[in-house]
C-alpha cells in the first residue's frame, strides 16, 4: 500500500511534468540565464517535497511552485544588487549583469510580454549551440525529460546527453545569449532548429520513451501550441505548416490510442470513429498550405502526407499502403535515418507482403543506432509471426519487451510474446 509521502512525491512529479516548462521559462525571463532558471525551478521542486509532505498538496500546485521560485529569484537578484552597490566591479559579473539591467526585481517577476515558452525555445535553439546540444537542452527544459529519456529519444549514450546539456547551459551564459524571440531578419536561420525540437517534443508526448503512461498528452498540446504560434509568426514558411499538419493529424488519434486503463491500442485496431475530425480538418488544411508554398517534398510534409493517408481511410483495410510505401521511399532519400527505414519496412510489409518488409528490417539488425531500440525486434516479431515463424517471433517480442522502457509498451510486448503458440 502506498504511503502518504509516496503519494505526495508522485503528485509532485506529475505537477513538475506539467508545470516545469512554464516555470523555467518565466524564471529565465527574470534572471536572463537558462541554467540559473532551471536551478531555481529545481529549488522550488525540492521545497515542494519538503512542505507538501507535511502540509499537504495545495489547491493550485503550479501557482505554488511559481510563487516559491519567484521569491527565490527575487532574493537572489536583490542580494546581487546589494553587493553591486558595495562593490563597483561587480557590474562586470557575467552571470547576473544581463538580469539586472536597471530593472526592479518585482517588475521583472510580473512583466509578461510575448510568450515566455516560445522565447525559451529560441534561446535553447540558439545557433551558438550545436544541433545536438539544442535538441538535448530543449527536451530537458521544455519536455521535462530526464537525461535517460533524452538519450533514448536521441539514440545516444546517457553520458553524452548529460555533457551536452551542461555545456549548452555554460555556452549560453558565456555568450550572454538574450532571452528573446529573434527579429524577422534572423528568423529563417533560427527556425529550422526550433521546428526540429518541437517535432521531438511532440513525438515524446505521442509515444513516451519511459514511464508508466504510453502517452504524455500535455507535451503534444504544448508542441501544437508552439507550432500554431510559429505558423502565425511566419505564415509563408512551408516547413512550419508541414510540421503543424503532421502534429494535427497525429494528435487526431490520441483518444483512440489507449483503452480506459491506459493499455495501448495499435493503429489497425483503433476505433476510427474516435479520431478527432477537427484535428484532421486542420491537419489537411495545413498540409495543403505547405504544398501550395512549395514544401510537398520536405520531410515534415512527407510525414504529414503519410498521416493523411491514414486519416482519409475509413477503415484500416482501406489504407493506401502502396502510396505510403512510395512516400517512405521519398522520405528515406530526403531524411536518411534508420528509424525512417524501419517505418519503411512496415509500410512495405503492408503494401507488398510481410517478407518484403522483413527483408528491409533485416538490413537494420546491425545498425548501431538501433542496437537497443525496442521497435526493431518488435517489428521483426510481428513480421515473423505473419510468416508463420512463431518461435522466432516470440523471441523477438521478448527481446523487444526487455529493451522497452515504457511500462505500458513493455507489457503489451510481453503479452504478444505470451500469446504466440507454436
Amino acid at each position: 500500500m502506498e504511503t502518504g509521502e509516496g503519494h505526495v512525491r508522485r503528485t509532485i512529479e506529475a505537477v513538475w511534468r506539467i508545470e516545469s516548462t512554464k516555470l523555467i521559462a518565466g524564471l529565465a525571463r527574470m534572471v536572463r540565464d537558462v541554467g540559473l532558471a532551471e536551478e531555481l525551478a529545481q529549488d522550488a521542486f525540492l521545497a515542494a517535497i519538503e512542505h507538501w509532505t507535511t502540509q499537504g498538496v495545495p489547491d493550485k500546485p503550479g501557482a505554488w511552485l511559481m510563487a516559491t521560485a519567484k521569491r527565490r529569484a527575487i532574493d537572489r537578484l536583490r542580494q546581487h544588487q546589494l553587493h553591486a552597490r558595495k562593490q563597483q566591479d561587480i557590474d562586470h559579473d557575467e552571470d547576473w549583469q544581463p538580469a539586472l539591467a536597471g530593472a526592479d526585481p518585482e517588475a521583472a517577476a510580473d512583466d509578461i510580454i510575448g510568450d515566455d515558452v516560445l522565447r525559451l525555445v529560441f534561446t535553447a535553439c540558439h545557433p551558438v549551440l550545436s544541433v545536438e546540444a539544442q535538441v538535448a537542452l530543449t527536451l530537458r527544459l521544455l519536455g521535462g525529460l530526464t537525461t535517460e529519456e533524452i538519450a533514448r529519444a536521441c539514440l545516444v549514450p546517457e553520458a553524452t546527453v548529460a555533457q551536452r546539456i551542461v555545456r549548452a547551459k555554460r555556452t549560453l551564459a558565456e555568450a550572454k545569449v538574450p532571452f528573446e524571440t529573434p527579429g524577422r531578419e534572423e528568423l529563417p536561420q533560427r527556425l529550422s532548429a526550433v521546428l526540429g525540437v518541437v517535432y521531438l517534443i511532440f513525438n515524446e508526448g505521442y509515444a513516451a520513451t519511459s514511464g508508466e503512461h504510453w502517452m504524455r498528452p500535455t507535451l503534444c498540446e504544448e508542441a501544437l501550441r508552439l507550432g500554431r504560434i510559429l505558423a502565425a509568426v511566419d505564415p509563408d514558411e512551408a516547413d512550419v505548416h508541414g510540421l503543424l499538419a503532421l502534429m494535427e493529424l497525429q494528435a487526431s488519434r490520441l483518444h483512440a490510442r489507449t483503452q480506459a486503463d491506459g493499455t495501448p491500442i495499435l493503429l489497425a485496431d483503433q476505433d476510427r470513429m474516435r479520431w478527432d475530425r477537427l484535428y484532421i480538418q486542420r491537419g489537411l488544411a495545413s498540409l495543403a498550405r505547405a504544398e501550395r508554398l512549395g514544401g510537398a517534398g520536405n520531410p515534415y510534409a512527407l510525414q504529414a502526407a503519410i498521416a493523411a493517408c491514414h486519416a482519409r481511410a475509413p477503415t484500416s483495410a482501406d489504407t493506401d499502403w502502396a502510396r505510403i510505401a512510395a512516400l517512405y521511399d521519398t522520405l528515406a532519400q530526403r531524411m536518411p535515418s534508420p528509424v525512417v527505414e524501419l517505418n519503411r519496412a512496415v509500410a512495405y510489409a503492408m503494401a507488398f507482403g510481410p517478407q518484403a518488409g522483413l527483408d528491409l528490417a533485416d538490413t537494420l539488425v546491425d545498425a548501431p543506432a538501433l542496437r537497443d531500440y525496442h521497435l526493431l525486434p518488435s517489428v521483426r516479431g510481428d513480421l515473423l509471426a505473419r510468416l508463420g515463424r512463431l518461435r522466432e517471433a516470440r523471441v523477438e517480442f521478448e527481446r523487444a519487451a526487455g529493451l522497452a522502457r515504457n511500462e505500458r509498451e513493455a507489457r503489451l510486448l510481453r503479452e504478444r510474446a505470451a500469446a504466440i503458440v507454436d
